[in-house]
């Protein structure tokens, strides 16, 4: 079958999605009852003494098997332990001995733990066991497996993710560690609706993009937005999936209850925290392109009771990229502590400094030689097309952070989360602009930071939430109410300094040899730009989930208020560019607004695991810092969206789908001005449309499985601008109407699949193997819709091995296998009119993990 004309069709990909979820419901329980009645395999248990909560949690980690409950249930009850091995039913039966406990399955990879047959009629209601049988750490731990099945980043309550009239999509700590993922990008690579690696290996080769303010990905076409723990981040640092417990997308607006973000959504992340049971990990990575790491994970008690628990996570990094003179280096710490001050209030201390002294630049090609063949054929993705003599990007972060809760009585909490954070970023380098007419000449210009050692940013972000969740039961109406203010005040310093000294190189003889000394000698052609900014917001938000029986329904608004402070000085002296006198131009700004935002949907939970759901939500996002061509200040980015799809998890399985449709509407995008070089106008409204199908499964305990496709069409459907047209070596080719048009750098079919199998134990002993495959489809690479950047189909595959099968003395030890883009398949991630980006080549990465 032809998969380029498959993938083209989002009926015909819904059909597929429609066959295997019929498949996997069919299959699933005959695999149970297969399972069933063959010899269970043994797992390497080590298990301490201890309350019998934390224990089954452990049992959990180290089967992959789930463990339900209801807390009051296992209140006030111990354990012995357990250590060696033993079968899943054979290690329950130990843990749960002399509780007066008992235990039922639930499918083949699940159980319930229940009082003794003697209360056996007793209906319970089960609560996940993720990393706590606290209902709160289910909803924000690693998850199990591959599926999660509550979340609070989407109402900021403990909610069951199919009472929830939203798309949202959590990636596990487990899919991240088998996949490897080395940047918050591809974390997100297989995610739907989430183009998270247009810019390719420039997400190495820069600290902002590699994971400030959303990482330059998109959701539904839209840019995203970054939160770190519930707040607002513009970190350069907290996607170090090293300090990440896991990663959810929220698409469609989610203004309601976060104030700006985009039409399209957020990614939303939770950093390590102390855990319920001991933890111990160090792992040794390596790679190719010169990749050594080292990790460290260590979490326990400090007072014998566990109400002091401490957790620190470490990170060290060295490595080359596929791009010569393109380095990567990173050191970082993240400890925390939490202290159960009494059963009712709770406070989490964080920190964390990172320092990134090296990114690299320059990973950016012309046109011609990359999207299209050039007059020698194509530039190798090594090539760096820069001057290695000034070559300097790195970042520098801090970051404190507290969480807080206090319970006041069974129906009232009282929650609180504060952050604040300063960052950094440097660099001295060089960037291209402009492909001579015979195909070879490129042209070249410096830049650097302008606050002295290169500094170009420094940003100081203080955010505070404080909230109220109530809970109130009325006869058969249940609701959960939440009643909340935010505020965040953002400083930045900011300066750059550039050098409009024209250099040449040849972009198939790379040599530079008379660059001068940057900024010495060269006055005549330096233009600088200040421009400190100060922001502040607050917002007002209310939401209320009501549930009556099967229905939920969910209501929510927010008001904003925001100012907004700007004071940009340009200074510029030219005697030779143009006889263009000296010029200083001071531009002081400031906007003050305010906005309403809100939402409404309902979600219906069948029997039978099918759950429907609608909704309408409205986004707002201001524009800081965008002047407009005619010198205006940029409106702010509104958006609203209509939303309808299913959620079905296979009963007495841990498979769990999703359908989404959508049609977002946003409007004062800004687009280039095809006038004035360098500067933006109002783009007018784009609307993306579109569907997403999702699947999450851990099939068996050692199949696991995540899918998706995703069909978006994004174009301006009202506007009176036109933009320019350009040939391939960027030659005017005159102006072409705006509306219409795609947005660039926005593929409308993408198709991805990842599959983790650990093999027969009793054969392999503890060898297991995935593999993926992402496909992305066609792109523009302007808002003229001048050139198509090609569709490409890229392989994964790794394997990892748990040592504990051979011998329990090797218990902990495991080594895993990671290598993308199997085929080492050349592809163009993204274009901007005349600049393109190649995507990652072949990428090997093998690690050797160990915990005790």
């Amino acid at each position: 079958m032809h998969s380029s004309g498959f993938l083209r069709r989002p009926i015909a990909a819904s059909v597929l999605m429609l066959a295997t979820t019929t498949a996997l419901t069919s299959f699933v329980p005959t695999r149970a009852r297969a399972e069933t009645a063959q010899t269970q395999p043994k797992y390497s248990f080590n298990i301490p003494a201890g309350s019998l909560s934390s224990a089954l949690v452990s049992f959990s980690a180290q089967s992959r098997i789930q463990v339900t409950s209801q807390a009051p249930t296992l209140a006030g009850h111990t354990t012995t332990g357990l250590r060696g091995q033993f079968t899943s039913s054979e290690a329950l039966a130990r843990l749960l001995q002399g509780s007066g406990l008992s235990y039922q399955t639930l499918g083949e990879h699940a159980f319930q733990i229940v009082p003794a047959p003697k209360a056996a009629n007793i209906t319970l209601g089960p609560v996940r066991v993720g990393g706590s049988f606290n209902a709160h750490e289910s909803a924000i731990g690693p998850g199990v497996g591959y599926v999660a099945r509550y979340t609070t980043a989407a109402t900021k309550t403990d909610t069951p993710l199919t009472e929830i009239p939203n798309s949202i999509y959590v990636i596990t700590k487990d899919q991240i560690v088998d996949q490897q993922s080395q940047t918050v990008q591809e974390v997100l690579r297989y995610m739907p609706g989430i183009y998270s690696e247009s810019l390719g290996t420039a997400a190495w080769g820069s600290g902002s993009s590699n994971t400030s303010n959303g990482g330059n990905f998109t959701q539904r076409g839209f840019a995203s937005t970054q939160y770190v723990d519930g707040l607002l981040s513009n970190s350069m640092a907290s996607g170090e999936p090293a300090f990440i417990e896991r990663v959810e997308a929220l698409n469609g607006p989610s203004s309601v209850m976060y104030g700006q973000s985009g039409a399209g959504g957020l990614i939303s992340m939770q950093l390590k925290k102390p855990t319920d049971t001991p933890l111990r990990n160090v792992t040794v990575g390596f790679g190719n392109w010169g990749r050594y790491e080292t990790t460290v994970d260590v979490s326990d008690k400090v007072t014998k009771s566990g109400s002091l628990r401490y957790r620190i996570a470490a990170i060290g990094v060295t490595q080359g990229t596929q791009t010569d003179h393109v380095n990567y280096h990173r050191v970082g710490v993240l400890p925390s502590i939490t202290w159960n001050i009494d059963e009712k209030t709770n406070l989490t201390l964080l920190g964390m400094y990172m320092y990134t002294p090296g990114t690299g630049s320059g990973n950016y090609y012309p046109l011609a030689g990359t999207l299209l063949r050039g007059t020698e054929g194509y530039i190798p993705r090594s090539r760096f097309l820069g001057d290695p003599k000034y070559n300097t990007n790195g970042t520098k972060e801090a970051k404190f952070e507290y969480q807080f809760s206090h319970e006041f009585n069974k129906n009232l909490e009282f929650q609180q989360n504060f952050s604040y954070q300063n960052s950094q970023s440097f660099f001295n380098d060089t960037f291209g602009s402009g492909l001579g007419t015979d195909g070879a000449t490129y042209s070249i210009y410096g830049w650097k930071g302008g606050l002295g050692n290169d500094t170009a940013y420094i940003q100081k972000t203080v955010a505070l939430d404080s909230r109220l969740v109530g809970h109130l039961n009325t006869g058969p109406v249940q609701q959960t109410f939440i009643a909340g203010v935010d505020y965040r005040h953002i400083d930045q310093d900011a300066a750059l300094v550039y050098d409009r000294k024209e250099m040449t190189i040849n972009i198939w003889d790379p040599i530079i040899s008379a660059h001068p000394n940057y900024g010495a000698g060269t006055t005549d052609t330096l233009a600088s730009y200040t421009y400190p900014t100060k922001w502040d917001q607050v917002g007002v938000y209310f939401q209320d989930q009501i549930k009556f029986k099967k229905l939920t329904v969910t209501l929510g608004g927010r008001q904003d208020w925001y100012d907004y402070n700007y004071h940009s000085t340009y200074s510029r002296k030219s005697t030779s560019l143009g006889n263009i006198a000296e010029r200083n131009l001071v531009s002081p700004e400031r906007e003050a607004s305010l906005a309403f935002t809100w939402r409404a949907g309902f979600t219906y939970n069948f029997d039978f695991g099918l759950t429907p759901y609608f909704s309408f939500s409205k986004s707002f996002e201001p524009q800081y810092g965008n002047i407009m061509a005619d010198g205006s200040v940029a409106q702010p980015l509104t958006g609203n969206q209509l939303e309808a799809g299913l959620k079905y998890i296979i009963p007495h399985t841990n498979v769990f789908l999703t359908a989404a449709a959508y049609h977002i509407k946003e409007h004062h995008v800004l687009e280039s001005s095809p006038d004035v070089v360098g500067e933006e106008i109002d783009g007018g409204t784009a609307v993306s449309k579109g569907v997403e199908l999702s699947a999450h499964a851990n099939i068996t305990k050692d199949i696991r499985v995540t899918a998706s496709y995703s069909y978006n069409d994004m174009r301006y459907t009202r506007s009176n601008n036109t933009v320019t047209k350009y040939d391939i070596y960027g030659n005017n080719l005159g102006k072409v109407p705006l509306q219409g048009k795609y947005i660039n750098a926005s593929p409308r079919n993408m198709v991805n699949m990842f599959v983790d199998y650990t093999l027969p134990r009793n054969i392999f002993y503890g060898l297991g193997v995935n593999f993926g495959v992402r496909y992305v489809g066609f792109t523009y690479a302007d808002t003229a819709n001048s050139f198509k950047v090609p569709a490409y189909t890229l392989f994964d595959i790794g394997a990892h091995y748990d040592f504990s099968n051979i011998s329990s003395s090797l218990s902990g030890l495991k080594f895993s296998l990671a290598m993308s883009n199997l085929t080492n398949k050349r592809y163009v991630g993204s274009c901007a009119t005349q600049q393109c980006y190649y995507g990652q080549g072949q990428r090997i990465y093998g690690n050797l993990s160990y915990s005790w």
